[in-house]
């Protein structure tokens, strides 16, 4: 076994490597881009090499400065993690070259099935099905079109590098086929430099589903049963799930069989997982389903078959690279249970899936899984950390195990409901409303069904007055949000003979929100809102929220909802200019005085501090002037309270 190892990747990949590396002993080294200075796999990692800037062509796609690292702190083996250098053979190259190991396929192996005609013309030889379709060498748009003629229509035209879903074009009649080939073309060259494509018949309700498989040096290939990776947007997956819905013997049997002849037919060696697209239109059957590709690394999604067949995929790469057998025979690995994985992202589902970015002000995750499931998350941030624009906008992997589907689907639902993320805009709600989706929990899933049903998919309730409230309150300092109540937020609901008022502006969405809340000398809050909201609300129970700067979310099941906080300090100014008087900006405790009653002062001059949410807060003088009349220490104010008056003749 390897006494170290470096990470060619990072967020929650370079993790979980790291992860099982420490479990066997094996020392880790991480790399890092300037963006990544301070992230979680550098902080996990027993050393770690700066490599460059932040763009991933500067760093992260940097081969030769990889392979530096990993020689200068004496690594004998390079993981690649998935994406970046994973597929790259020349990088494969570089690594051995050096004298390193590269933990995965030989490059013959990548090359073999680098590119998808190829990869399909090898398959067709091994007696793999293909899906039907031209997929050789020649590109004249000419007999390209005659191809889909002979094919039938609708066709789809894939560009023959690279993947999701860039250079792909589904054509419905022969006129539109020169402009969709035309676009497909000038995808496939500005994604991958290579603008050939492919043109196979389209498959009307199309499963998308893949057989791990595993191979070591010694010729021996297992498979590890299927995914589903049917639920997509934009051919991107989004839950994953093993084993795959409505899954027949025979035709788990025959996929389960021509993985593994793909496999074979390549020497391979290491983790892979071969691609199949199946046509459901008449229910599964084991003779409607057909190669797609191979991907030559661990997937994303391998979580739910680690689940499934109780194997830790990272430990058997580990030990195939370094020379040992694989660790089981077929007859060993087993199916047991069912598995879901929920990708979370930072972007805005409503808005076509864009991606976000922000700070992870807030990040929570469900502290136990629901009663008879198992969970993991699989994650590569923490709180406080920042969702970059120059990466991939993947904060968690939300990992669900239990005794049948139904089951883990249900624990799915409850634990996104249970997960919190505030500072980005997130795709907890989305992922939650695909759970729950009746085609979607009844197993008839394809890669069309986020498509159709995505208006309501992606569709957010408004928040209701209670949620509101809710945010109002917490963002009048009232009542115990935080963790530990202070002194002087134990008085936040005293006054004498009537209840305290506090007014409070927050802003969701286009609508500004005005809100007055009270606290009552039994404990209650109450909170009065302008139409269209409820006019009075009695809130005892303490919500799901998060303050952060300027904000607050308020949780509700998977949804958080944002509230914009206008910094009432920030109003000071405006309160106060041309006026004999200063106010405070908001309810709190006047901690300090700093001047006196016939003071004679000057313009930005301190003139008493206010503590308020947990903070303090200089009041200075906003002219020059001689003080009137001024607070006293120790005074508990509410918003509006004047703190300071100046004296009339001395304002000009």
């Amino acid at each position: 076994m390897f006494a170290k190892i470096l990470i060619a990747n990072r967020g929650e990949i370079a993790c979980r490597v790291i992860r099982t590396a420490r479990r066997m002993g094996v020392r880790t080294v991480a790399v890092y881009s300037d963006a990544d200075a301070g992230a979680l796999h550098v902080e996990m990692a027993d050393e770690a090499v700066h490599i460059g800037p932040s763009p991933v062509g500067e760093s992260y796609l940097r081969g030769d400065k990889i392979v530096a690292a990993a020689l200068a702190t004496g690594a004998e083996a390079i993981h690649p993690g998935y994406g970046f250098l994973s597929e790259n053979p020349d990088f494969v190259d570089q690594v051995t070259a050096a004298g390193l190991v590269f933990i995965g396929p030989s490059a013959a192996s990548i090359r073999a099935m680098g590119l998808k005609d190829a990869a399909k013309r090898l398959m067709e030889k091994a007696g793999v099905p293909v899906v039907p379709g031209y997929h050789g060498e020649a590109q004249e748009i000419v007999l390209l079109a005659s191809k889909a003629r002979e094919i039938g229509y609708p066709v789809l035209i894939k560009a023959r590098a690279g993947g999701g879903g860039k250079g792909m074009r589904r054509v419905e009649h022969p006129d539109d086929f020169s402009e969709a080939l035309s676009g497909a073309r000038r995808e496939a060259k500005a994604a991958f430099g290579d603008d050939r494509v492919l043109v196979e018949k389209y498959v009307e309700k199309p499963r998308h589903i893949e057989v791990q498989v595993f191979g070591d040096s010694f010729g021996n290939v297992v498979h590890l049963y299927e995914r589903d990776c049917s639920a997509q947007r934009r051919h991107q997956k989004v839950i994953e799930e093993a084993p795959a819905p409505g899954m027949t013997p025979a035709l788990r049997k025959a996929m389960t069989e021509a993985a593994v002849k793909a496999a074979k037919a390549i020497d391979y060696s290491g983790a892979g997982t071969i691609e199949f697209i199946v046509d459901a239109s008449q229910g599964l059957k084991a003779d409607r389903f057909w190669f797609m590709e191979m991907n030559t690394r661990l997937q994303v999604e391998h979580p739910v078959t680690e689940m499934v067949t109780g194997t830790d995929l990272v430990e058997w790469q580990l030990r195939v690279a370094s020379g040992e057998k694989l660790p089981k025979t077929q007859s060993e690995i087993a199916l047991s249970g069912h598995a879901f994985e929920a990708r979370i992202y930072a972007e805005d589902a409503a808005r076509g899936f864009l991606p976000a970015t922000g700070t992870l002000h807030h990040l929570k995750f469900p502290d136990t899984a629901p009663e008879g499931a198992s969970m993991r998350i699989e994650t590569g941030v923490r709180t406080g950390d920042a969702i970059s624009p120059f990466y991939d906008p993947m904060i968690a992997k939300l990992v669900v195990h239990g005794k049948n589907r139904q089951a883990t689907l249900e624990a799915l639902g409850i634990s996104l409901s249970q997960t919190e993320i505030a500072g980005s805009t997130v795709n907890t709600a989305f992922l939650a409303a695909l759970a729950a989706d009746a085609d979607f929990s009844a197993g008839d899933v394809d890669t069309g069904l986020i498509g159709r049903h995505q208006q309501a998919l992606t569709a957010v309730p408004p928040p209701s007055s209670e949620i509101v409230a809710a945010a109002a309150l917490a963002a009048s300092g009232a009542g115990a949000q935080a963790p530990t109540r202070d002194p002087w937020s134990s008085l936040a609901g005293y006054a004498h003979f009537h209840a305290m008022a506090r007014r409070t502006r927050l802003r969701y969405g286009e609508d500004d929100i005005l809100a007055l809340v009270s606290m009552q000398p039994d404990g209650r809050c109450q909170v009065a809102l302008d139409a269209p909201y409820d006019s009075a609300l009695d809130l005892r129970a303490a919500p799901r929220l998060a303050r952060w700067p300027g904000h607050v979310t308020v949780f509700s099941g998977a949804v958080g909802y944002s509230f914009a906080v206008p910094d009432p300090l920030a109003r000071a100014d405006e309160i106060a200019a041309g006026a004999d008087s200063l106010r405070a900006p908001m309810p709190g405790l006047v901690k300090l005085v700093r001047a006196a009653k016939g003071e004679t002062v000057i313009k930005g001059q301190p003139l008493l501090i206010l503590e308020a949410m947990k903070m303090e807060h200089t009041i200075s003088a906003t002219h020059d002037g001689t003080i009137a009349e001024i607070a006293t220490e120790g005074a508990q104010v509410t918003d509006g309270t004047v703190l300071v008056r100046f004296a009339e003749e001395a304002h000009g």
